[in-house]
């Protein structure tokens, strides 16, 4: 059993007080933007994977101001699964990402983020730990803040339109009917990835295709 930690703030401060088993947690990070606006979109593959994940595991988010974050508290098996939705915007994620582990303490092995990948074909997820920010200005932001070596799963959202479309434009622009109609298949293989997460000591690395 795990060294237990009990840290508790001030209400002003951090309405939020928790004892946790440090050792046997594992914190999962979609990327995204908060907003109407930006529902639905590319870029915000990751918010949309987790809520389909707290959803299938019966869990709610909770906002936690003092650590710039939706989270979520879940129990899969013998692991307890901290989610977080950062509220910072895509390009600060790490902010609330660093804030999240120092809290909890929690380190970068027990850290995988969920996020979309513009050089990876949809159809694809891709998981890997470390390595650079690949154009994506959220993975840049947590790789400035935490360091690099983090796990990843990378969801593609290449098409045959995006090397004719700005990439900044592409991102935020909603998925296609026929890309929305794969949808489904596409969190429930991101959700398998998670759960073998949180079981597991480590990610899998590897590529799955969903389509």
């Amino acid at each position: 059993m795990g060294l237990f930690y009990r840290r508790e703030q001030p209400q002003a401060e951090l309405p939020y007080s928790i004892s946790i088993g440090s050792e046997n947690t594992r914190l999962i990070v979609g990327l995204g933007n908060l907003g109407t606006k930006y529902e639905g979109t590319r870029h915000n593959i990751g918010f949309a994977c987790l809520d389909s994940f707290v959803s299938t595991e019966n869990g709610s988010w909770s906002e936690k101001k003092a650590l710039k974050s939706f989270v979520c508290e879940l129990s899969i098996g013998q692991t307890r699964v901290l989610l977080c939705k950062p509220t910072t915007y895509m390009n600060l994620s790490g902010e609330a990402v660093q804030a999240v582990q120092r809290y909890f303490k929690l380190t970068n092995s027990q850290t995988v983020v969920v996020h979309d990948e513009l050089d990876i074909a949809f159809g694809q997820i891709r998981t890997r730990v470390g390595g650079s920010a690949a154009g994506n200005n959220g993975v840049k932001s947590l790789i400035a803040q935490i360091g690099e070596d983090f796990g990843r799963v990378r969801i593609g959202i290449k098409n045959e339109y995006s090397p004719k479309t700005d990439s900044a434009n592409f991102v935020l622009q909603k998925f296609s009917k026929e890309e929305q109609s794969n949808l489904k298949a596409l969190k429930t293989e991101v959700i398998s990835l998670l759960n073998e997460f949180a079981f597991g000591d480590s990610l899998p690395q590897e590529t799955r295709k969903f389509l």
